[in-house]
């Protein structure tokens, strides 16, 4: 196994090195993908099968465009594109960057999971199996622009996004009669749940979701995010391709894209702006009591997403009484070491002790500041005091400071991302790389040796969802 794993970091220093670059741009950044979902080229699809008739063709086309020039063989071994190779994510079945339905005989519920910007439906993955195994039907959607190559999102638009959710909501509504559906977003997917919802009670789409789950949700991201506008038009001018990219990485993630197009961040920051000001417009008109009730998953600690906006943005503005955040604390015992430079406390004192916040807030953080187990902390709305305190029987791992924007969905046994490789020696695996070398050596971001990716409290975050869902089982009635 030891070998294994070593060899597998060797070949991916040498393709991050030296072996990914050629004087031809990569066909997974420039391809462009023309069975892809949109409003504007693919009218014509309207139901869910038609979305999956399309994306047989899609993925056909990326075997096309993009597998079939891309090199194999030696030093190609962990690129994501390269045929055969360990990153490959056509070796596995089912192939979790594609739309998935998990089928209940006699389903207590449907859940539609909504996945992030450049991510796929596999971050969403162990949610989907714990909730089938709880009796609900699951809809795992691939949004346009995903699970295909980085290329994708530089065409996407939140638009197009949004009307495929819509296609998925309404199948998966669809085969549950009168059970309720209810919807988990991640991210980006988060704010498209709420996009959705803000739909469904205008009355041009539905049904209401009878409950919302929205994990690390992208209510507000940073004003760097604004100027992803500009960048991408200069993009457009002779010699200025490579402003297209806002990130520009070797693809060696079987589901998620390591670069990240300049127009993804301008579509989130087109997409926040307009779910945020469409809530806002419903407090002002006293139209925010329908909402339905919603339950906020958010590390202390987020590069990603902005953590005022959770409050300020969302549920401060909401019904009272009706909603949740489970807020993950930094390590407390870590918090003390100086080499910790940064303590994002600020999001902790907003929210612990204000007895004008509207919502319940659960802060889930060591029980004290010389112990490494964790409790769960609940306050409840318009409270200054903690009512309760809940022992959880885990611990934060000795060399874990903190969760991060993408850790909260994977569980620690993710075979992919988790806290340990699984016993498959040509499984791919990139939870937690430990590589040393000389510096400006390797290609390599110090995200994959720093940023964790996965959450060792995922079985709290998990045992909290499915339960809300179940204490949520019908749309509150108009009126009510």
């Amino acid at each position: 196994m030891l070998r294994h794993i070593i060899a597998l970091l060797a070949s991916l220093l040498v393709m991050l090195s030296a072996g990914c670059a050629t004087t031809d741009p990569d066909p997974w950044r420039d391809a462009r993908l023309t069975e892809e979902f949109s409003l504007r080229t693919t009218p014509e699809v309207r139901s869910f099968a038609d979305y999956l008739a399309l994306e047989d063709r899609l993925f056909s086309e990326l075997d096309e465009k993009v597998y079939a020039v891309t090199a194999t063989g030696s030093g190609n071994e962990l690129l994501r594109y390269s045929a055969g190779g360990a990153a490959d994510p056509r070796a596995w079945q089912p192939n979790w960057n594609r739309s998935f339905e998990l089928q209940a005989p006699k389903p207590v519920g449907g859940v539609l999971l909504l996945h992030g910007m450049s991510d796929s439906p596999y971050s969403l993955r162990a949610l989907a199996e714990s909730f089938n195994r709880a009796g609900y039907q699951v809809l795992g959607l691939r949004l346009p622009g995903h699970g295909t190559a980085p290329s994708g999102l530089k065409y996407a638009r939140w638009e197009d996004m949004a009307a495929a959710v819509r296609i998925g909501a309404n199948h998966l509504a669809s085969r549950l009669g009168d059970k309720p559906l209810h919807i988990i977003g991640y991210s980006t997917g988060a704010t498209l749940a709420l996009n959705f919802t803000l739909d469904a009670l205008d009355g041009v789409t539905g049904p209401v979701p009878a409950s919302l789950v929205l994990i690390s949700p992208a209510i507000g991201i940073s004003r760097a995010a604004a100027l992803a506008g500009w960048k991408k038009r200069l993009s457009a001018l002779p010699g200025m391709g490579a402003r297209a990219w806002l990130v520009n990485e070797p693809e060696f993630d079987p589901y998620k894209y390591n670069s990240f197009a300049t127009k993804a961040g301008q579509q989130v920051h087109l997409l926040t702006r307009s779910v945020a000001g469409r809530i806002s417009s419903k407090v002002r008109s006293q139209e925010p009591r329908d909402f339905p009730p919603t339950l906020v998953f958010k590390s202390n600690a987020d590069s990603t997403v902005t953590n005022e906006a959770v409050v300020g943005s969302l549920l401060g503005l909401l019904e009272p009484n009706r909603h949740e955040l489970v807020l993950f604390d930094v390590n407390r015992l870590a918090a003390a070491s100086v080499l910790q430079v940064y303590d994002p406390r600020a999001l902790t004192a907003r929210v612990v002790g204000d007895p004008g916040l509207p919502f319940a807030v659960t802060l889930v953080t060591n029980e004290d500041s010389d112990s490494l187990a964790v409790v769960a902390r609940h306050q409840p709305p318009f409270s200054a005091e903690f009512a309760a305190t809940e022992p959880l029987g885990m611990s934060w791992p000795p060399s874990v400071l903190s969760l991060s924007h993408v850790a909260l969905p994977i569980p620690p046994d993710d075979p992919l991302y988790g806290q340990r490789p699984p016993d498959d020696p040509q499984t791919i695996f990139l939870g937690q790389l430990a590589i040393q070398g000389e510096r400006g050596l390797f290609a390599l971001s110090p995200d994959w040796l720093l940023r964790i990716r996965h959450n060792p409290f995922y079985a709290y975050l998990e045992t909290r969802a499915i339960d809300w869902a179940k204490r949520h089982p019908i749309p509150r009635a108009e009126g009510e």
